[in-house]
């Protein structure tokens, strides 16, 4: 196993910026989770391409290839084995299909077929955060962070991939980044010292958002993809257009590497540096349910085109306050840069008292009222856009925040140390997140994280997800025995 190629590539959290990032006139805000995708690649014997997804039942698929040079182009047919036990997987055969076809056209036919060796054994497994751990916590401990702590990684979910219950990180983003990704360093189209080089992140993104929309059927606005490459950042899409003419070819015969290479000036996407202020944590909530993404986009773009005027006003309202919201977190952590002491003691002020409660301290010294005041900005701010949010879901007959996540967030953005939260990404039923306050440890009182798992034990279905802000890059490589519990999935899948 130590010959192992392991490429992980985080989840994502929208926190502003929802319907907006499909317009290149907007950004958003994105945040990449410590929840990652891992692809493991190790030599074959088979000669065979044999990829297996351990946490699903009947999840291995087999595939042949075959290379052919008379054509304009020389080309790579990746065709799927028909198996008793298996369905197909669209996304992991588009991305070995179009991968290695792009390997074939830079690094031609003996490159391709030193990296393909007698085959490859490839395993896919995601941190357990990206599928609902309800019923698993339920069965023997009460649905809390500790709780959850104690799942083994990679933990099978017990059912066919199409039946599990996704808590919306973007799984299908980071699975298709962290396979693409691994089958460019397999391929020798990325070096394994380079990953890190912003050249190699640009390929890595280029691929892989292709592959994405291709598997998907449309151009979308890839913020899920970009986070999976680059990490956390002010997200502001790329022009849809330089993908149109793989996404039209039915023939192979279109160059891909004239299209995805990074120096091609036709991607022209915007990802600034972005990440969420020292002493505060990202809170995720399983709802346990999950939206339809692509029908609340279709009705909300909708609406939008029937009614430009109106959408107009409000989306400039939206992008206005979600680019203060970024520019204030961004702040948060340069105040936090220019007086540690401060900004700590401004934590544990927030850390006890409730949002109505912050500013009313005449004692407090310069330093820290100014931080204070930008916390609280930061908690307007977020009210703002979730009142935006539910006006734009009313206008489209969007539930953008439905009834139940409404009491919810009520709820818990009136707790003590909660500067704010809202629904991620197109909303709906798929989850909600906080930004929580976390205070030194001897800070007196009950720490505001421990009050919002009390809180959300009093809603039905309600769980908290174990995925914080990753501390990570986006994509990157990873040594197997260094991440808890992969090896012995991989074990695992290969007894199967």
């Amino acid at each position: 196993m130590s010959s192992s190629l392991v490429v992980s590539a985080p989840g994502k959290v929208l926190l502003a910026g929802g319907y907006l990032v499909l317009d290149p006139a907007y950004s958003g805000a994105v945040v990449s989770t410590s929840s990652r995708f891992y692809t493991v690649i190790s030599p074959g014997n088979t000669g065979r391409i044999v990829v297996r997804s351990p946490q699903f039942n009947d999840a291995t698929w087999s595939y042949t290839w075959s290379i052919s040079q008379t054509a304009v182009l020389p080309s790579i047919l990746v065709s799927h084995l028909e198996s008793l036990v298996a369905s197909k997987n669209k996304f992991v055969h588009l991305a070995l299909q179009k991968t290695l076809s792009l390997a074939l056209e830079a690094r031609g036919p003996t490159e391709l077929g030193h990296a393909l060796g007698t085959g490859l054994d490839i395993t896919i497994a995601g941190d357990n955060d990206f599928y609902s751990q309800q019923d698993q916590a339920s069965r023997d401990l009460p649905t809390s962070l500790a709780s959850l702590a104690k799942i083994p990684p990679f933990h099978p979910t017990g059912v066919a991939l199409t039946d599990v219950a996704k808590t919306g990180l973007g799984s299908s983003a980071a699975l298709i980044t962290s396979l693409v990704t691994a089958l460019l360093v397999q391929t020798g189209l990325i070096a394994p010292d380079q990953l890190a080089s912003a050249s190699s992140r640009r390929f890595a993104h280029n691929v892989a958002q292709f592959v994405h929309c291709l598997a998907q059927g449309k151009v979308g606005s890839g913020f899920d993809v970009s986070a999976a490459v680059f990490g956390s950042q002010l997200y502001t899409r790329f022009n849809p257009a330089v993908l149109q003419p793989l996404m039209d070819d039915l023939t192979d015969s279109q160059s891909l590497l004239s299209v995805l290479a990074p120096e091609n000036r036709a991607w022209d996407l915007t990802v600034a540096p972005f990440k969420l202020p020292p002493r505060t944590r990202l809170l995720l909530a399983d709802i346990h349910a999950g939206s339809n993404t692509p029908l609340l986009v279709s009705k909300v773009l909708k609406w939008r085109s029937e009614n430009s005027a109106a959408a107009h006003s409000l989306w400039t309202a939206l992008d206005q306050c979600n680019t203060s919201l970024g520019q204030t977190l961004i702040r948060l952590s340069e105040l936090y840069e220019q007086d540690q002491h401060a900004y700590i003691e401004t934590v544990r002020w927030v850390s006890g008292l409730q949002p109505v409660q912050w500013l009313a301290n005449p004692n407090m010294q310069q330093a820290q009222s100014t931080c204070l005041e930008a916390f609280y900005e930061a908690h307007l701010l977020t009210e703002q856009i979730r009142s935006k949010m539910r006006e734009m879901g009313k206008l489209s007959d969007v539930e953008i925040e439905p009834d139940q996540q409404t009491r919810l967030l009520d709820a818990s953005v009136a707790m003590a140390g909660v500067i704010g939260g809202g629904v991620p990404g197109a909303g709906g039923f798929d989850a909600v997140w906080l930004l929580v306050c976390e205070p030194p440890e001897d800070t007196p009182g009950i720490p505001p994280l421990a009050r919002i798992e009390r809180l959300w034990t009093s809603f039905p279905g309600i769980a908290p997800l174990l995925a914080q802000e990753s501390n990570g890059q986006g994509v990157a490589l990873e040594k197997l025995e260094a991440v808890p519990g992969l090896q012995a999935a991989i074990a695992a899948a290969a007894r199967d």
